[in-house]
């Protein structure tokens, strides 16, 4: 069986606040068999840790979170950047064309400017045959997420919508790398699309980290990344 954490930030992302090399030293220290680096709207750092990803022992897929008019969504298996701000399912349909797949992250969940999809918004998408097949998943763990209902929300979701589900941790720092993590059998991303497909993924979930320290942990390290965050290229 594989472990994979699909949905983490790099400092190559506005919030977020580890180098990627320090990304995949930890992705690999935990147990992760594979990974997706998506940071909102930016693709630099994904492209630079499947780079990398074989120098740590650990495989990586390149994606985005890419902000949709109607919600976040994850693209993943991706390498050129889709525009934001399109409508749900033009998005997909342009993930598709270049070779992606996507997940629904934290859906409905709200708190701290999330910018979520609804059931609705992933209803109609799943109910178009072309975008479908793209979207193969739902995240419904989300390790960090201060909406902790929302992880309760999407798993209901998924149940009725009879799609894969997926853990993440959605880590901003390195410490909650793999704190939700989804499994699946096989250990490379050929094995996860198939598993997305016929829904025999399985969700990890790891120690859950309360709001305070969620937010903590953030700021903190936030403020120690400045200089890196301003800099990507010397931090690595």
């Amino acid at each position: 069986m594989g472990l994979a954490d699909l949905h983490m930030h790099t400092i190559y992302s506005y919030d977020g606040t580890a180098t990627v090399p320090a990304v995949l030293k930890r992705a690999k220290q935990v147990g992760l068999d594979l990974i997706a680096i998506t940071d909102h709207d930016e693709i630099r750092g994904a492209l630079l840790a499947e780079q990398l990803a074989s120098q740590f022992g650990i495989q990586v897929i390149p994606g985005v979170e890419i902000t949709t008019a109607e919600g976040d969504l994850l693209a993943l298996n991706l390498r050129k950047l889709v525009p934001a701000g399109l409508p749900l399912i033009e998005t997909i349909q342009r993930v598709g064309e270049l070779g992606g797949f996507c997940l629904a992250p934290h859906p409905m969940a709200t708190g701290m400017a999330m910018k979520s999809l609804s059931a609705f918004s992933i209803r109609r998408a799943l109910l178009q045959p072309d975008t479908a097949q793209i979207l193969l998943g739902i995240e419904t763990y989300n390790a960090t997420a201060l909406d902790r209902e929302g992880n309760h929300a999407a798993k209901i979701l998924a149940d009725r919508l009879g799609v894969a589900q997926t853990g993440s941790s959605d880590a901003h720092v390195l410490d909650a790398i793999g704190l939700g993590a989804t499994i699946f059998p096989g250990q490379t991303m050929d094995a996860l699309i198939a598993a997305l497909w016929i829904g025999t993924t399985q969700v990890q979930k790891g120690p859950e980290w309360g709001a305070v320290r969620v937010l903590s942990k953030w700021a903190a390290n936030y403020v120690l990344s400045t200089p890196a965050r301003l800099l990507p290229a010397l931090a690595q």
